[in-house]
């Protein structure tokens, strides 16, 4: 089981990796959305909002408009970084029930091209 440290950590690597996303793909695939990470085995939720721009630092507080996370990952500490290492691929995680996305079919589909 990683720390919530060490989930912090790895949210701010997805930051990172997503800023390295062309402009032009962000500008075709990314719409604005506001994300809920919620590490299941720490009972930890992290809040980030991902736009044209970027994705925006994950944060340990709801956001204070007190509007609903369109997109919800709940997953456990050791598959976030995990995932975030390139160590487990997010498709087979996701159809072996490791990572649970609650969110549109097409919120699914633009970030499957994202990640």
């Amino acid at each position: 089981m990683a720390t919530v440290e060490e989930c912090r950590a790895a949210l701010d690597k997805l930051v990172e990796h997503f800023d390295e996303i062309s402009e032009e793909d962000r500008a075709k695939h990314v719409v604005e959305r506001r994300l809920a990470c919620r590490i299941s085995d720490l009972g930890a939720t992290f809040y980030g909002r991902i736009h044209r721009g970027g994705l925006d630092p994950f944060k340990e507080v709801p956001p204070e408009d007190g509007r609903p996370a369109e997109v919800k990952l709940t997953l456990k500490s050791e598959d976030l970084v995990s995932m975030v290492n390139g160590e487990l691929d997010m498709g087979r995680a996701l159809l072996s029930g490791r990572i649970k996305i609650d969110a549109s079919l097409g919120d699914l589909l633009r970030l499957r091209k994202l990640l």
